[in-house]
């Protein structure tokens, strides 16, 4: 099996990845990244995975584009542009 290694170098960074190991199992995989990433004392934690437990994600649902939160992806003279278009083209109601 090939596991994918991830360690963390001081507890509270986030986890990066730091590798790939073969191993039969899982006892001697924990075994040789403990030796591989940990040995000197340059991780504080590891994480071992399955490469087959990792999967891609491509797919986004357009309740996750939010482009409004960031200032680069919401055109505010856009907007404004539209409203005054909008505006300029509804004639005032007389009453």
């Amino acid at each position: 099996m090939i596991f994918e290694v991830f360690r963390q170098e001081k507890k509270g960074q986030a986890f990066a990845h730091a590798g790939s190991i073969e191993a039969p199992d899982a006892a001697f995989a924990d075994a040789w990244a403990r030796e591989q990433y940990g040995r000197r004392g340059e991780s504080a934690a590891l994480w071992l995975v399955p490469r087959d437990a990792v999967h891609q994600v491509n797919d986004w649902a357009d309740e996750f584009d939010l482009k409004y939160r960031r200032v680069d992806g919401y055109s505010i003279k856009g907007r404004l542009k539209e409203a005054r278009e909008r505006a300029s083209s509804t004639a005032p109601v007389d009453r």
